[in-house]
């Protein structure tokens, strides 16, 4: 790992009184107000009028992930109420086999009231189309911070509907009150499409069908990268020092059309990120080019370390590096590559393939702020001042920016 000068956490804090967190969307996903920082000057609009804020050569790329319902309410035969929180599964592995398994699987899983939970299982009684069925769960052991938890149900159903039937969207923590009939819809982008994530990519929930059909009439391309977002991006940094923080794995997609059309467009446009987990994705496919071009190989099957990209050189070029990645996919045969990445982007980090953002306003401390900071150096602070003092609101449910160094 190399990284150019220390940080503190501590310089990424800020006041964020309790009365600026948006705790419900916007009537309009669209009417949402944008902070527009484009090198260095700060202009707002609506988020409507994203278009005409965006570069002639602009690629969007969108994180086209589905949050799943994965909260459930059980109770132990004492009564005891016990909530748990499917965060990815255990047994079969992957997203597509977990979700149409029946009968049984297994998740890891976030307990709520585990002291409740000391041993047996816990059960839920529910209505089948007119059929009385039962779910019931034990917990099987830990992984990491973690609880693996076995499920089996009686319903002639798949796991993934079970979730629609029983589960409850996982709105995050911050906004302080649980989840409400508005959230099914408004806590979903309106391009999502592959279930896995137990957290919303909110820079995206500002679109609507009808812009995006603007946009791609105005000449705006889009591509769609899929990365499933974990609990873990709710982790606060608890140590002043950000690199002894231990990021979370969080999975993603991508097609060998969309590396190709990505690598294109490094190499003389403007590729511009809707949200931090297509920028983690996106700037963790550098380190699989640079891995074929070392190794031979991407070695998908291994997650993009924490500072692997920071071991890249400085002046390797991202298209090509891409491009790299691109050449394997095409002739090896490989459609669509399945990976993992823990990347933390932190300053020092050299962008590769992000030259735009669409973000929303983070938490004090966040290890997205630290994303931001990297993208647009000291000046996160004069955007946050901004956005503070002229009335934008915070987090998931809040106002976007548009970063344009």
């Amino acid at each position: 790992m190399t990284l150019q000068h220390t940080v503190s956490i501590s310089d990424f804090d800020y006041l964020l009184p309790d009365e600026r967190i948006a705790r419900f969307p916007a009537d309009e996903r669209d009417a949402s107000r944008l902070l527009v920082y484009r090198a260095g000057t700060l202009t707002e609009t609506r988020f409507r009028d994203i278009g005409g804020e965006l570069p002639a050569d602009t690629t969007l790329v969108f994180n086209n992930t589905r949050v799943i319902r994965a909260r459930i309410v059980m109770h132990k035969p004492s009564g005891a109420r016990i909530e748990v929180f499917c965060l990815e599964p255990h047994e079969p592995a992957d997203y597509e086999r977990a979700f149409a398994t029946r009968h049984t699987c297994r998740w890891q899983c976030i307990v709520g009231n585990l002291k409740k939970w000391k041993e047996g299982p816990l059960a839920v009684d529910f209505d089948c189309a007119g059929t009385p069925c039962r779910v019931q769960a034990w917990r099987e052991g830990s992984a990491g911070n973690a609880h693996i938890v076995r499920f089996e149900w009686d319903a002639e159903m798949s796991f993934g509907q079970l979730l629609e039937h029983l589960g409850r969207i996982p709105i995050p923590p911050y906004l302080g009150r649980e989840s409400e009939a508005i959230d099914d819809i408004r806590y979903q982008t309106v391009y999502s499409r592959l279930e896995g994530s137990v957290a919303a990519p909110t820079a995206g929930l500002h679109f609507t069908p009808e812009l995006i059909d603007g946009l791609c009439s105005a000449g705006i391309r889009t591509e769609e990268v899929t990365l499933h977002v974990g609990a873990g991006t709710f982790l606060p940094v608890k140590t002043d020092d950000p690199t002894l923080h231990a990021m979370h794995t969080e999975h993603f997609e991508v097609t060998a059309d969309t590396v190709r059309h990505l690598a294109d467009t490094a190499a003389g446009g403007r590729i511009v990120a809707v949200g931090t987990t297509s920028v983690r994705t996106l700037e963790s496919l550098p380190v699989l080019g640079w891995r074929t071009l070392r190794e031979g190989a991407p070695h998908a099957e291994r997650p993009v370390g924490q500072w692997e990209a920071y071991d890249i050189p400085a002046d390797a070029d991202g298209a090509r590096l891409l491009d790299a990645l691109a050449c394997h996919m095409e002739r090896t045969g490989i459609e669509r590559l399945h990976a993992a990445t823990q990347i933390m982007i932190m300053p020092g980090f050299t962008y590769r393939l992000t030259k735009g953002m669409v973000t929303n306003f983070h938490q004090p401390k966040s290890t997205l702020l630290l994303l931001v900071s990297a993208f647009i150096g000291d000046d996160w602070r004069r955007l946050y001042d901004h956005a503070l003092t002229h009335g934008f609101r915070f987090l998931s449910y809040g106002d976007s920016s548009l970063l344009l160094p």
